[in-house]
This record gives C-alpha cells, sequence and structure tokens, in this order.
C-alpha cells in the first residue's frame, strides 16, 4: 500500500495528463485537473503514515515528505483557484479552447515533474525531473502567444537552459567524485549511497561539483544575478503559473540544491557550502527590496518579492545550525502558502480591472472588498508583520543570525525594512484612494486564497508540538 502512494504522487498526474490531451471541454478538464490533483495530495498525505524502503530511484525520507505535501497541497488550492482563472480567460477570448486543454494537461505534466524531483533517489534523474518542469513551464509561460509572452517564455527558456546546464555539469562531477568509492555504474548516482560515502570523494571534485550546483540550481530558485527570467515569466504567464512558480518550482531547486548541500556537509575536506549560499541569499534580499520600488506591473511587483524571499531561505540554509534551518524551513512553507495566495487574488484583480498596470488600479477595497481586503492580508503577511507565520520565520532568521554574525544580521534587517516600503508603497495605491480604471464583476473563487492565508494566520499564532518536532528533525538533517 504504502509503495502504491508513492508510485501514486507520480502516476495519477502522468495519467491525468494524457486523459487531459485528449479530453475536450473547458468544465470537464478543469474538474479532473482538480479531481487529480486532490486525490494526488490525499496520496502524498498517506507518506506521513509510512513509506517504503529507498530505492534506486525513488526515495521518500523526512526532509522530502515535507516538500511533497507542500507541493501537493499548494498544487490542489491553485487547481481550484485556476478553474474560475482560466474560465474567464476563455470566456473573454484570451485562451481558445484548444488551449485550454494545452493548459490542463500541461498542470499535470508539471505536477508530475515537480513530485518525480522530490521523490526522485538518483541524482541524475532529479535533474531530468526539473528540466521537464523547466520546459513545462516554458511552454505554458508562452501560452498566450502575445509578442510580450512569447518573448518572456524565450527568455526563460534560454536562461533556465544556461542553468540546467550548469546543473548538469555539476552532477557529472559529483559522478566522478563518487566513482572510485562506489564504482561505476548507477551506484554511483543513488543519493542514499552518496550521503554514507561522501566522506571518502574527493573534496576538490565536491567543491567544483557544487559550485555549478549553486549556480545552475540557483538560476532556477530566481537567486541575484541569476534571476532576470524570473519578472517576465510572471508577469507574461497565466497567474495561476505564477502561484506554482513562486510557491513550488522555486522550492523543487532549492529542494535539489540541499541535497548536494549534505553531502559536502558529510566530507570533512569540503568546501563548506554556508558562506557561499549566505552571500546569494543575501544579495538576492538586498537587490530585490530595492527593485520593488521600481515596479508598475503587479505581477513583476510580486515576481520581486518571490527573489526577495528566495533570498531569505537560501541566506537561512546557508547560515545552517538548527535554528536556522529550523526558520529557513518554516519561512519556506509560508512563502509558498503566503506568495500563492496573493496571486490568487492578483490573478482575479487583474481580470477585474482589466490590467496589470498599478497606475490603472486603484480604490480595490471600495469597488471589490474581499479582493481588496485578501490582497492586503496577504501583504500584511509577506512583509513579516505580526502575527503572521512569516513575522516568526523572519524572527528566527534574524535572531539566530544575530547571535552568530551581527554584522551580516544588520544587513539582513535593513533588507526586510527596505521590502516592506516597497511592497507597503504600491499597496496603498493599490487598495485604498479614489477607485481607477474598470470594476467588472469579479468571477472568483476566494476559498483557495482565504484558506491559504488562514493556514498562515493560524501558524503565526499556533503550531502543533507534532509539526514542530517535525520541522527540528528535518533541520537536524539539513546539518
Amino acid at each position: 500500500m504504502i509503495v502504491n502512494a508513492v508510485t501514486a504522487v507520480l502516476v495519477i498526474p502522468a495519467f491525468a495528463a494524457m486523459l487531459l490531451a485528449a479530453l475536450p471541454g473547458y468544465r470537464l478538464t478543469a474538474r479532473i485537473n482538480v479531481l487529480a490533483t486532490a486525490l494526488t495530495l490525499l496520496c502524498a498525505l498517506s507518506l506521513f503514515f509510512g513509506r517504503p524502503a529507498a530505492g534506486a530511484y525513488l526515495i521518500v525520507d523526512d526532509l522530502n515528505a515535507t516538500f511533497i505535501v507542500l507541493t501537493t497541497f499548494v498544487g490542489f488550492t491553485t487547481s481550484v483557484f485556476s478553474a474560475s482563472y482560466i474560465g474567464h480567460e476563455l470566456d473573454i477570448g484570451r485562451l481558445t479552447p484548444p488551449f485550454v486543454r494545452f493548459y490542463h494537461a500541461m498542470y499535470q505534466v508539471l505536477m508530475f515533474a515537480m513530485n518525480l524531483a522530490l521523490v526522485a533517489n538518483n541524482i541524475g534523474l532529479m535533474w531530468v525531473a526539473i528540466e521537464i518542469a523547466t520546459l513545462t513551464t516554458v511552454l505554458m509561460v508562452g501560452i498566450y502567444r502575445t509578442h510580450e509572452a512569447l518573448e518572456a517564455a524565450w527568455k526563460y527558456f534560454i536562461l533556465g537552459s544556461v542553468g540546467i546546464a550548469l546543473a548538469l555539469f555539476g552532477t557529472i562531477l559529483v559522478y566522478m567524485a563518487a566513482r572510485p568509492v562506489v564504482g561505476e555504474g548507477l551506484d554511483a548516482m543513488v543519493w542514499s549511497v552518496l550521503v554514507t560515502r561522501a566522506g571518502a570523494f574527493d573534496p576538490a571534485l565536491l567543491d567544483l561539483a557544487f559550485i555549478f550546483l549553486l549556480l545552475g540550481y540557483g538560476t532556477k530558485v530566481g537567486l541575484a544575478p541569476l534571476h532576470a527570467w524570473l519578472p517576465d515569466a510572471h508577469a507574461e504567464g497565466p497567474t495561476p503559473i505564477s502561484a506554482v512558480l513562486s510557491g513550488l518550482l522555486l522550492n523543487v531547486a532549492l529542494y535539489a540544491l540541499l541535497r548536494f548541500k549534505m553531502l559536502l556537509a558529510a566530507n570533512p575536506g569540503a568546501l563548506a557550502p554556508g558562506p557561499l549560499m549566505v552571500s546569494l541569499g543575501l544579495l538576492s534580499l538586498v537587490f530585490a527590496a530595492f527593485m520593488l520600488y521600481r515596479r508598475r506591473d503587479i505581477k513583476r511587483l510580486f515576481a520581486y518579492s518571490s527573489i526577495e524571499h528566495m533570498g531569505i531561505i537560501t541566506f537561512a540554509f546557508g547560515m545552517g545550525g538548527p535554528l536556522a534551518n529550523f526558520a529557513g524551513l518554516l519561512h519556506m512553507t509560508m512563502h509558498s502558502l503566503t506568495k500563492s495566495a496573493i496571486f490568487f487574488a492578483v490573478g482575479h484583480v487583474a481580470q477585474v480591472k482589466g490590467t496589470q498596470r498599478i497606475a490603472d488600479m486603484g480604490g480595490l477595497t471600495e469597488t471589490h472588498p474581499l479582493l481588496g481586503w485578501g490582497l492586503i492580508l496577504g501583504v500584511v503577511a509577506i512583509a513579516g508583520l505580526p502575527p503572521l507565520g512569516i513575522f516568526m520565520s523572519e524572527f528566527l532568521v534574524v535572531s539566530s543570525t544575530f547571535a552568530r554574525a551581527p554584522l551580516l544580521a544588520i544587513v539582513l534587517v535593513l533588507g526586510l525594512l527596505v521590502a516592506l516600503g516597497g511592497l507597503f508603497l504600491r499597496l496603498n495605491s493599490i487598495a485604498f484612494g479614489e477607485p481607477r480604471g474598470p470594476a467588472a464583476k469579479a468571477q472568483a473563487s476566494y476559498v483557495p486564497m482565504f484558506a491559504h492565508l488562514f493556514l498562515v494566520l493560524i501558524a503565526g499564532i499556533y503550531m502543533p508540538p507534532a509539526l514542530v518536532a517535525w520541522f527540528q528533525n528535518v533541520a537536524g538533517l539539513l546539518g
């Protein structure tokens, strides 16, 4: 039964993708899309109650179980949001029925690829899965077939391909480091074998490998200065894909990086990966915080917010130690829930206003109170204000950094404050004041947005002891 549950998180989306590619009709395909993601989530949840032994290709452990459940949950809620969002796009003619069918099929391919990357025990298979996810999202970003959308998809394809090529070279170097110790063949690519033998690997090869892996997978994480594809992809693609990109795919790339970080930590002669991750994370935070002030497109605004928060998460994991790793895991979870909720709101705001330009929005709390206040709550959460969950994770990151590197903590806090100012400056012009722009009736599903925000609020007030213990255990594994 447990083996079936592991297999199901791959088989269900793969089968659903083939089915959705063949079926016409928006309503039917939207419902199948929601049903498939719901079933995948249930199978993922069952992994908390039992799991199989690691095989040559698949593994489920405490680390990836956390990522799998988060991915399938946000994938499910985004599919619910997507049903109303894509229906509106079809009604106004931005998408045609063939493209809607293509969209739903690609959505399930993306879920399959992300799940495969998370459960892969073979580092080569993990690379292939992330490459599939990259190509799938490239196709989805360009689905509107406008000049801007195609340009964004092409830019994403070029930069993503460069990143994934660097990651491939890093993966090959890990194999070369393992081969003299483990032997040629499959075992030299099986992560559960590698991590037990990593102490005997050539540290120079591991060091070089991690630099390529950091640059390669760091491109997919959206870390500055490797981030250039991310704002365009968010701005020009369908908003549900923006939610999946920010809330899930960036996490999957970071997960791959964490796996290799654990290999270096197991080798006493290898380079400490922490300073490199801390540097890129802090650079991403500060850069994105200042860039928030220059955004005129609402989706680009929150794309740079994603770069900022992935920088915070990378910084936390780079600092390492039980408290910083715990804070990184918590922040990753809270960011996924909060940012996807924000994009749910932003997607419907753009539809009712007929634009993504911030200057053409205004008075949202007056014209569309639920959307307006939902967006306000999301921005309050993502800015790290109490009592919401991101406040707690940022507080833990800052406090652990102050205890170990006060100068870095000062830069960290300044970056957070700059980002807070940029977000609220833009929020004020969107949510309050005289209504601007059209005020069409919202054909929106508010349940996913408020469900995410409710979870973030609860996490900021009370976390169940079992969840705290789970995160502490995973934080210990990360070193």
